[in-house]
């Protein structure tokens, strides 16, 4: 079935692979989808899921093709996996990359004050970190070359897809699945040992934790949220979802809520890891559902970069 196509998504566009960031002999990729014009163009940074340890830029091709169709720059970032690095190696990646698209967003038609971030998964847990934090002195360690030392990582935007917001609270409640002593969900085998892999104790889990920096009052910046979450979700837990929501609403911050039945389909991977290849088997995205989320997406970021 050919999907339905939101009626703004009407930009051709070009795909180009470019390094921005090498450690030793490894260069790491970011996958730019450029609109055709002048712009300027909204930019989004988009971070891939996989439980922090897997996938990498190709997984959300799909869904950044919209978006490129819909008028918007994305710039799809490959970071250190573990082994390569756990926490917080990936954020120093992603603080990096969002002053490298900001750097070169005159010769990529658009402007350092119109970047928004976008994850899903572990990758929205990465870009509402990097969000709240964006000159974090671990994840800004990392410096741009040249001429760009006053460049930060503060983003207009953050759209986060069932997000893991909450990396300590997922992990107990995936362990207390399995113990229970009744059958569990299949993704229970397989989060708990990559949170291990990735986070390396639960005092990591917490610190690295939007939740748990908003209950402790830490200063953070607070920049205008898009959080989309399917009604099934069972692999991001609700409660979770509705703690963070309380605490950024009340710390000042903006929450836009899509909370649907089939608000997932508009993430179907086209190169899923094996590992979580069966959660994407019942996704549709042709769905009508899937559509609006495309367009609640788009229109957000436009919102966002006037």
């Amino acid at each position: 079935m050919a999907a339905t196509v939101p009626k703004s998504l009407h930009h051709e566009f070009e795909v180009e692979d470019v390094e921005y960031l090498r450690h030793g002999d490894t260069a790491l990729l970011a996958r730019l989808y450029k609109p055709h014009g002048q712009g300027p163009f909204p930019a989004v940074v988009e971070l891939h899921g996989g439980a922090w340890c897997l996938g990498d830029r190709l997984q959300d091709t799909a869904i950044n093709e919209q978006l490129a169709r819909g008028g918007i720059l994305v710039a799809a970032l490959d970071f250190r996996l573990p082994p390569a690095a756990s926490y917080p190696g990936s954020l120093a990646d992603i603080n990096f990359g969002i002053r490298w698209l900001k750097a070169q967003a005159a010769t990529l038609h658009t402007r350092p004050d119109m970047v928004c971030t976008f994850g899903i998964s572990s990758g929205g847990h990465q870009a509402m970190l990097v969000g709240m934090r964006p000159r974090d002195t671990r994840y800004a360690a990392i410096s741009l070359p040249g001429d760009n030392a006053a460049v930060d990582a503060s983003v207009r935007g953050v759209i986060m897809g069932a997000p893991v917001i909450d990396p300590l609270g997922r992990y107990r409640y995936a362990r207390q699945l399995k113990e229970s002593g009744k059958p569990y969900p299949e993704f229970v085998d397989m989060v708990l040992p990559l949170h291990d892999k990735y986070w390396k104790s639960e005092e990591a889990m917490a610190e690295g934790n939007p939740v748990h920096a908003l209950e402790g009052g830490e200063q953070v910046a607070l920049p205008p949220v898009l959080y989309i979450q399917d009604t099934r979700d069972i692999v991001h837990p609700r409660p979770q979802l509705e703690r963070f929501v309380e605490l950024y609403r009340k710390a000042g911050g903006r929450v836009e809520l899509e909370l649907t039945e089939g608000a997932s389909d508009a993430f179907i991977s086209r190169n899923p890891p094996q590992a979580i290849r069966q959660m994407y088997e019942k996704r549709d995205s042709s769905s009508t559902v899937a559509a609006r989320v495309v367009e609640k997406m788009i229109d957000f970021v436009r919102a966002q970069t006037l």
